[in-house]
């Protein structure tokens, strides 16, 4: 039994003194100097237009109001141009399947600015479009733009067919207009 405690009282203390040491050598250290930051120039960065919450939610909530007062369970989903999600409305009674499908149509639409349902009529030229990550190419999405540039895409999924989806979409993106 003696020998375990002295082992015991042996190793408490070598933490101890180890603890000492790291803290004096660590309180002891001289802070590294800060980098200053760098100012870029102006001809170096770009401005950017993006659609705000309170748009991306107007957008989303008539698009389903739309789909709504047609009987349809939906999904909403707006991106903006990069293609994150802003907001995203799932509406009562609309499949699992919804939430993702509005989500990658959005980002379809504004990443070729233009609706779904013409993009997916490009596939009989390009059918290699289907391959890129993250895209979906069937209606159901249109883009919203400032002046003629995509800033964001509102996607619904959960209609029948895709043409209410886009239908849907579309009159989202009317109600940014008003």
């Amino acid at each position: 039994m003696k020998i375990s405690h002295r082992v015991l009282a042996g190793s408490l203390a070598a933490a101890a003194l180890g603890a000492g040491v790291f803290g004096s050598v660590s309180a002891s250290a001289a802070p590294a100097p800060a980098a200053k930051a760098a100012d870029v120039r102006a001809s170096q960065t770009v401005g950017t237009t993006h659609l705000s919450v309170d748009a991306a939610a107007k957008g989303a909530h008539a698009a389903l109001d739309a789909a709504e007062k047609a009987g349809q369970h939906v999904t909403v989903a707006v991106v903006d141009r990069d293609g994150n999600t802003i907001v995203t409305l799932r509406g009562d009674g609309a499949g699992p399947q919804s939430y993702e499908s509005a989500e990658r149509k959005a980002y379809t639409a504004v990443s070729w600015n233009a609706p779904t349902s013409e993009l997916a009529k490009r596939l009989a030229q390009a059918p290699n479009l289907k391959d890129i990550p993250g895209t979906l190419f069937l209606a159901g999405a249109t883009p919203v733009t400032s002046g003629s540039a995509p800033i964001a895409a509102i996607g619904v999924a959960g209609a029948p067919s895709g043409d209410l989806d886009e239908q849907f979409a579309r009159a989202g993106v009317a109600a940014l207009a008003k």
